[in-house]
């Protein structure tokens, strides 16, 4: 059996501690393998070294909220090169929760999943005026 992607939230200020508290309300133990980190009052250089850390060496994830902040940056240049790291920018709480759920699945299945996961969510709702 293969080991189980993890999944690193990275995000400005409260947002990934938010986005994990979520799911970790709604999932229970199954989102133990998922991960908050905050590019908050971190500089180019320790967001990084951070990042590095929290990703370790098995296969991950990696959930940013914008992909041309600050957190989408260090998250590219951290993976970049690597088939055991993937970056997924707009993270959503749909998106999370899937993920949780499935991370037995291989990385890129388990990425395109939770992609599809995030954009199906997207929806406007109609209300009658």
């Amino acid at each position: 059996m293969s080991k189980s992607v993890r999944g690193v939230v990275l995000a400005h200020g409260p947002m990934a501690r938010a986005m994990v508290d979520a799911v970790r309300k709604i999932a229970g133990g199954a989102a133990d393998g998922l991960h908050p980190l905050s590019n908050d009052g971190k500089n180019p250089v320790q967001l990084r070294a951070d990042l590095d850390q929290a990703l370790g060496d098995g296969p991950v994830i990696l959930f940013v909220d914008l992909q041309a902040g600050s957190c989408g940056v260090a998250a590219l240049s951290s993976c970049r090169g690597s088939v055991r790291r993937v970056v997924v920018s707009g993270v959503n709480l749909p998106m999370l929760l899937d993920f949780v759920f499935h991370r037995e699945l291989p990385i890129d299945e388990l990425a395109e999943r939770a992609i599809d996961h995030g954009r199906e969510a997207i929806r406007q709702s109609l209300v009658k005026r």
